[in-house]
């Protein structure tokens, strides 16, 4: 079940909602999204939901041995339980994600012909598995931060509004709110306005730019230019923007309608101004988490500058791992990583003032490296770069092409785009706000919310393409 589905919009959550709201006490309310977050799960992963609670209650007993450990001044099992949890964590994650991965790469590497498992890939398990290491690793940081309550963690962990797709949300953010959050009529507005946003950006942007993406990318690129190239690249940088952003915009926008304040998880990366600034607007909660918890014990920036940016690149490697098991996406986690080390040396040296010029280098690297994360191999990947960056041949097939591929309703959304790529949206409102009451303004945008919702309906009752694209994660 994902949030874009007829069977999401028009019957769980409806039903979800409702129920919340009559729910007589918090208890009750977070009794029934622990069952609500069971079912949603279940119903597309109804072996894997086993697993899920399995990973929960494991996490939670480490997180009790923990603590007890601490009472007790056994800090030497303490440490054990916390080395056994992120063992069996990490263990978890390889065997179901990485285990065919490393199996082909030993059989290349070796000569040998080792039977590689076919392990179906659970969905989510990437996100739910990051959520049992933050809180085991708080834990073991400030035991007295444990989660006696088996449910309480339960709820935690499996959240269905970021439980497939994120935001990612570290055990030191929500702790209390488990216990202590309130329901509003102004954040419930402010969340379903949240989430239909970010259902327009999934159902309107992200799936007209990934038709065009997917077009592309499934023909054999060196037989057209760099136009053909450079379009379906920045399409699917456009796509999985809009999607993943308009994923988390919806996980945002429900957690608030039942009390939960999640962080922003996107803050226009494309509107950045280097590499570094793209990673402090992209994917914030995986940023956070890996800097928190890799980057920060590895040293950070405490140990001189040469070790500094080994450990960026180091975490940038299994940034790119963590979505995947290929290659494409380690070595699209590695440009981010030296465009990082990069920005950090010669880019210290030979400054660029110029914002839009620093802007525009930010899309090529960003674009470029996209080009690695969706190819499905690595030597796809070449070929298009090497379209992109040497084919500039002009070829009436390819002029052709893309003349087809990009109708005026697909060029109008990629302008669309492309506008709101920045934050444009802001300073209109903001704009409009010091010229109208606070009331024209709020009755004006719940409008504009009434009607992008109509147009997603529209078009979620006339699409046939309506990807999911977290299944690859």
């Amino acid at each position: 079940m994902v949030f874009s589905s007829a069977i999401f919009l028009f019957a769980f959550l409806p039903i979800v909602c409702g129920l919340y709201f009559i729910m007589p006490n918090l208890k009750v309310k977070n009794a029934l999204l622990i069952v609500a977050s069971l079912i949603f799960y279940g119903f597309g992963e109804p072996i894997y939901v086993l697993l899920m609670i399995a990973s929960i209650i494991v996490n939670y007993l480490f997180g009790l041995f923990e603590y007890l450990a601490y009472t007790k001044n056994h800090s030497a099992v303490q440490k054990l339980m916390f080395v056994i949890s992120i063992v069996v964590n990490i263990g978890v994650l390889g065997v179901f994600k990485y285990a065919g991965f490393f199996v082909e790469n030993i059989n290349y590497v070796t000569g040998l012909s080792i039977h590689v498992p076919s392990i179906t890939l659970p969905i989510g398990i990437s996100f739910f598995t990051f959520q049992a290491l933050s809180y085991v690793i708080d834990v073991y940081r400030k035991p007295e931060m444990v989660q006696k309550n088996l449910f309480k963690l339960m709820l935690y962990i499996s959240f269905f509004p970021q439980l497939i797709a994120g935001p990612i949300i570290r055990y030191n953010e929500i702790q209390k709110q488990i216990d202590n959050r309130v329901s509003t009529i102004d954040k419930t507005a402010e969340g379903i306005s949240k989430f239909i946003r970010g259902l327009t950006k999934k159902l309107i942007i992200a799936n007209a730019a990934g038709h065009i993406a997917d077009s592309v990318f499934a023909l054999n690129i060196n037989e057209y230019n760099f136009i053909v190239a450079w379009a379906g690249a920045i399409a699917y940088a456009i796509q999985i923007y809009y999607d993943f952003s308009g994923y988390s915009d919806m996980a945002i926008g429900m957690a608030k309608i039942f009390g939960f304040e999640f962080s922003e998880n996107f803050n226009h990366p494309y509107s950045a101004k280097g590499i570094k600034d793209f990673w402090r607007r992209w994917h914030i909660s995986l940023s956070m988490w890996f800097r928190e918890y890799v980057y920060i014990p590895l040293g950070g920036n405490r140990k001189g500058k040469a070790r500094c940016e080994i450990n960026k690149l180091i975490v940038f490697a299994l940034t790119g791992m963590w979505h995947g098991a290929n290659w494409t996406f380690i070595i699209w986690g590695l440009i981010h990583g030296v465009a990082n080390v990069i920005e950090d040396t010669i880019g210290s040296v030979i400054k660029i003032k110029n914002n839009v010029i620093k802007n525009i280098i930010t899309w090529i690297v960003a674009v470029s490296a996209f080009v690695m994360f969706r190819a499905d191999t690595v030597g796809y990947g070449l070929s298009m770069l090497k379209s992109m960056f040497t084919n500039f041949s002009l070829s009436i097939e390819s002029a052709s092409y893309v003349a087809g591929l990009l109708s005026p309703y697909y060029m109008f959304i990629l302008i669309v785009a492309l506008i709101f790529a920045y934050p444009i949206r802001e300073k209109v409102v903001n704009a409009f706000k010091s010229k109208c009451s606070s009331n024209v303004v709020e009755i004006s945008l719940y409008i504009v919310d009434v009607v992008l919702l109509v147009i997603c309906i529209m078009s979620l009752a006339t699409a046939t393409y309506n990807p999911f694209i977290y299944f690859r994660f």
